[in-house]
């Protein structure tokens, strides 16, 4: 059961930073060369408590849906998507903000469980972890770029 952690600054207010790290649309610019859109439940603009998404993208060569639920919110404090449907045996994604001056910290703690027992635990030790923590750090550069930009006010209404 790996878990992944990391810590992203971020110059920006909780809130805005809170926002941006549960919209679609964020996490869309973010996606790089996985190709991935949203395709069913919540497909454009914020999430919430007990919203479900569910992703398409390609992965390792296959393309793949995956469902989240919303199963904690705490708004600007924190909130959990965990898979309800998709390639793993399960995950649970924690989102994590403290204000810090005129900043905030961005925690992510990605909590996964790779299926087929064993070999998917060889897949996590070689592969899996690796390319999961690639795929969190670059969200989190364009989450990061985009809060500390003016291009928050393209993805919050209250720009």
């Amino acid at each position: 059961m790996p878990i992944i952690e990391l810590v992203t600054p971020i110059r920006a207010p909780i809130e805005r930073c809170f926002d941006l790290a549960r919209s679609v649309d964020v996490h869309l610019a973010g996606a790089g060369e996985t190709g991935e859109r949203a395709v069913a439940g919540v497909v454009r603009g914020l999430l919430g408590p007990g919203d479900e998404v569910t992703w398409r993208a390609r992965h390792f060569g296959v393309w793949q849906l995956l469902t989240s639920r919303i199963t904690e919110f705490e708004r600007p404090r924190r909130f959990r998507d965990s898979m309800v449907r998709g390639a793993f045996a399960r995950f649970d994604h924690d989102h994590l903000f403290e204000a810090d001056a005129d900043a905030t910290v961005m925690r992510d703690r990605f909590d996964f469980t790779s299926p087929l027992g064993p070999l998917g635990r060889v897949a996590d030790a070689l592969i899996l972890t690796r390319y999961m923590r690639g795929f969190l750090v670059e969200r989190n550069r364009v989450l990061r770029a985009i809060a500390e930009s003016d291009r928050w006010r393209e993805f919050l209404a209250d720009g």
